[in-house]
């Protein structure tokens, strides 16, 4: 079982810690262990009781009321609500529901009933993209256990795939061609499939290289595919003080090729880029150099 501060709990569902402490005091909604210091910890459950009470109080549940609910009522009035009315934030709470759940099923239906409304690029930069980055930070301090956290990044990466699979081949005669990869040792991979989903759809040519490729191996595709675009997602690899040095070489290698980056090693640092080299921050970017 995966443990969370108050701040954690505040940071997941919207609600001040303040808040949260008061209704512990005077509703007793939840049930938090002590450590040795005397510090608050929160269980799984209790994550999840403050979801679905955020998403009943956003939908006018006063919490007085909530604070009356058995869990399987809670539960029951949360999910009348999650299947009658998608909007973004009710399907995140959701989604993290069902990330701590591991419950497939659940993250089945979650889904497909917002493809189903949104479509699924929408879907994908509305829902899930905010849904990874509200867990992150969660990630990276151990509040989530990688069992969780791997559970549902290949639940949405598979989701990606398929979708890359069903998509309609148009031709690309006017389109530009597009060489997506990850450097050696870099395998989060859910930015670069998205990437060439959205690619290909404009009618671009992709040739995707995946995950953890050695620049070796970069450069004798890029010799024998001559693409316009190289794309590439810096989230965990190079270290820091090798980013600068590997963007370099990137545009010095490929110097008529315009070299797209994006991820947390180069978004918001102060990398400088190379005339042939671009730093994207957000997915519309991407869609507006592929739709162009």
């Amino acid at each position: 079982m995966s443990t969370y501060s108050i701040r954690d709990l505040e940071q997941l569902s919207g609600i001040k810690a303040h808040t949260l402490r008061i209704w512990e005091q005077r509703y007793a909604i939840l049930t938090p262990e002590r450590t040795d210091t005397n510090i608050r910890t929160y269980g799984d459950d209790d994550l999840k009781r403050v979801l679905n009470i955020s998403l009943l109080k956003d939908h006018g549940y006063k919490i007085s009321e909530i604070a009356k609910l058995a869990s399987e009522e809670l539960n029951s009035e949360v999910i009348k609500i999650s299947d009658k009315q998608l909007n973004y934030p009710d399907q995140i709470h959701s989604l993290t529901i069902s990330m701590l759940d591991m419950s497939e099923e659940r993250f089945e239906k979650i889904i497909s009933a917002n493809i189903l409304q949104f479509g699924f690029e929408n879907t994908i930069i509305h829902i899930v993209y905010p849904f990874l980055s509200r867990i992150g930070t969660l990630w990276v301090t151990g509040s989530i256990g990688p069992a969780q956290e791997h559970f549902i990044t290949n639940l949405i990466r598979q989701k990606i795939i398929a979708a890359i699979d069903g998509q309609v081949s148009k031709p690309y005669a006017n389109g530009k061609k597009y060489m997506l990869f990850l450097p050696e040792g870099e395998f989060h991979e859910i930015n670069l499939l998205f990437a060439n989903y959205i690619i290909r759809s404009r009618a671009n040519k992709v040739i995707y290289l995946g995950q953890s490729l050695p620049f070796s191996e970069l450069m004798f595709a890029y010799k024998l595919h001559q693409p316009d675009y190289i794309f590439t997602v810096l989230t965990s690899v190079p270290a820091n003080h090798e980013v600068q040095p590997f963007v370099n070489r990137l545009a010095n290698t490929f110097p008529t090729t315009q070299v797209i980056l994006t991820g947390y090693q180069v978004v918001g640092q102060d990398i400088d880029s190379p005339d042939n080299t671009i730093i994207i921050n957000q997915i519309n970017e991407l869609i507006r150099i592929a739709s162009n």
